[in-house]
C-alpha cells in the first residue's frame, strides 16, 4: 500500500491502535477501492456521535468479534465514514477529528472548512 496524504497535505498519520481501526485494521484511515463507506475520517467518539450514528442504524458501542470490532465509548479514536461524520455534522453531533489522521479522500464528502473547527 502507498503512503496515503492527509487533509493537511501531509503523510496520513495512525488513528488508533487501542481499538485497532481503519477499514484494514492497520490504525490508519486508509481507504480502497473495497471500502463503499469511505472509512477515512479520524473522529475521537462522543455520547452525543455514538448515539446519532446508532439512530442511524450503526451501532458502535457494541463489540462485533466477527468483524475484529471491540465497541467503542466516548474518547474513543476511530475512522468513521465521511458521509456519516458530514451527516452529523449537518445534525449538530459532528465529533472532534484529528487532522493529521484523516485521509485526503474526506475533502471529496465534506469540506476542509467544515472539518477545521471540530480539529483536535
Amino acid at each position: 500500500m502507498t503512503s496515503a496524504s492527509n487533509v493537511l497535505g501531509g503523510t496520513l498519520q495512525p488513528c488508533s491502535t487501542s481499538p485497532q481501526t481503519g477499514y484494514y485494521r492497520d490504525g490508519c484511515c486508509n481507504t480502497g477501492s473495497g471500502d463503499y463507506g469511505a472509512h477515512t475520517v479520524c473522529a475521537q467518539m462522543t455520547p452525543a456521535f455514538l448515539e446519532f450514528t446508532k439512530n442511524q442504524g450503526n451501532d458502535l458501542c457494541t463489540p462485533v468479534p466477527a468483524y475484529e470490532f471491540p465497541g467503542l465509548k466516548p474518547g474513543d479514536r476511530w475512522c468513521v465514514c465521511a458521509s456519516r461524520w458530514k451527516e452529523a455534522l449537518d445534525a449538530g453531533v459532528a465529533p472532534p477529528v484529528v487532522l493529521e489522521s484523516t485521509h485526503a479522500l474526506t475533502l471529496e464528502y465534506v469540506s476542509f472548512n467544515e472539518l477545521k473547527p471540530y480539529a483536535v
